[in-house]
């Protein structure tokens, strides 16, 4: 079974930073994209962030410029690194591991975390 763990979510003020880590445990082969995603009540969970193993990113519009993503591979981590926050930032967040389990047969799962919570105060 393949776990993830979100942490560093919280309560900030608006313009200040925050660093999300998302911890992949159990039986992984390989995990082939990481990614962040993010919900505010009553939206539809959207896609921030993601990065390949080899280091590709994507990122969401609205983050751009304010948010980096990134990974220690030897560790089954992603970091999402927020700066500069904004109230419209404000949702939980979701990590996601597109991941190859390390059983027999071999097959790919998408993982999530339970998510975190960010609320940023204006």
């Amino acid at each position: 079974q393949v776990q993830l763990v979100e942490s560093g979510g919280g309560l900030v003020q608006a313009g200040r930073s925050l660093n999300l880590s998302c911890a992949a445990s159990g039986s992984i082969l390989r995990i082939d994209v990481m990614g962040w995603y993010r919900q505010a009540p009553g939206k539809q969970r959207e896609l921030v962030a993601t990065i390949t193993r080899g280091g590709s990113t994507d990122y969401a519009d609205s983050v751009k410029g304010r948010f980096t993503i990134s990974r220690d591979n030897a560790k089954n981590t992603v970091y999402l690194q927020m700066n500069s926050l904004k109230p419209e930032d404000t949702a939980a967040y979701y990590c996601n591991a597109r991941t190859v389990v390390a059983d027999w047969p071999y097959r790919t799962l998408d993982a999530w975390g339970q998510g975190t919570l960010v609320t940023v105060s204006s």
